[in-house]
């Protein structure tokens, strides 16, 4: 049965070269669309078997005899490239520094960020695992700060709209219906947050995204997994992060774009979009020379 999603419908398909097949079974351990499978000394296909070929490639990345070819839902022999040596791929040592020395920086230099910069990080971003493929996740890029700003004040007018939902009355009356956890959040957090973005708007200063350079708002369709835009966010945070970028990750913006369908379409995104999550780059303006320790909540180790 075939994966009818957004981007892609129906199987990919298969092509076996018998001529360079060894016969080595390495493609059918590897293959999970499951229509891939050895009778009589051949790899054969049956896209009846489970949900056919779903064009993950795990078969082309892994046969040493380069032997399959597939064509479809967003895959094409072109697609496919030789991995670097190890060499040249990050130690754990080298890609843990990246990550320790990481953090959020929402002070940015009066410096737009290169067009070629831009370009590798979403490049980086591109390469995140998804659920089922094709990636169903897109992204809206706000570069240069007068797009950035313009964004700014379509979550301002947002905010300003939904101010009289969200405040002590309301809370009170939604009281009965909410649990503690949420509660609490918009008591502590989502009150006082609008009251001050919106009267320290004011003052000229952008409390939404930080006067950042750039920003890239990640989102998703309704056939993704909603894990898939966070995966997305977090690989082109890390790569802004490796060349050198302040980054930080606003979950905020995304609420109000996900309800407000003049913002989407001023962004060019889909009508409907599942999950999103937003993320600034920019030149540091601050330079940190020590880093913080953070920890699970809680890790167990069953063996």
């Amino acid at each position: 049965m075939s994966l009818d999603f957004g981007r892609a419908s129906g199987e990919a398909l298969v092509s076996i070269d018998e001529e360079k097949c060894t016969v080595c079974g390495l493609c059918v351990k590897v293959c999970r669309g499951a229509p891939l499978y050895i009778e009589e000394n051949k790899v054969k296909v049956d896209q009846t078997r489970l949900f056919g070929c779903i064009a993950c490639g795990q078969c082309v990345a892994i046969c040493p005899a380069n032997a399959i070819s597939v064509v479809g839902r967003d895959l094409s022999p072109e697609d496919v490239f030789k991995l670097p040596p190890m060499n040249e791929r990050a130690t754990f040592d080298q890609f843990n520094s990246l990550l320790v020395s990481r953090r959020s920086v929402r002070d940015f230099q009066d410096r737009e960020v290169e067009p070629e910069l831009i370009q590798k990080i979403i490049e980086a971003a591109s390469t995140s695992p998804m659920g089922v493929p094709p990636s169903e996740v897109g992204v809206t890029v706000l570069a240069g700060r007068s797009r950035v700003a313009e964004f700014k004040e379509m979550l301002l007018k947002d905010v300003q709209r939904m101010k009289p939902f969200f405040n002590p009355f309301t809370l009170a009356l939604m009281r009965p219906f909410m649990s503690e956890e949420d509660y609490l959040g918009m008591k502590q957090f989502v009150l006082p947050v609008f009251n001050f973005y919106i009267e320290d708007a004011k003052t000229g200063r952008d409390w939404f995204l930080y006067n950042a350079p750039l920003a890239m708002c990640f989102y998703a369709s309704a056939f993704a997994d909603p894990a898939d835009v966070y995966v997305a966010a977090t690989t082109a945070m890390l790569a802004g992060q490796a060349m050198g970028l302040g980054t930080c990750m606003l979950g905020f913006p995304m609420y109000f774009v996900r309800y407000d369908a003049n913002v989407r379409k001023e962004l060019h995104m889909p009508k409907t979009v599942r999950g999103g999550l937003t993320v600034i780059f920019g030149y540091p303006a601050v330079k940190y020379v020590r880093g913080i320790k953070r920890r699970l909540a809680r890790v167990e180790v069953l063996s």
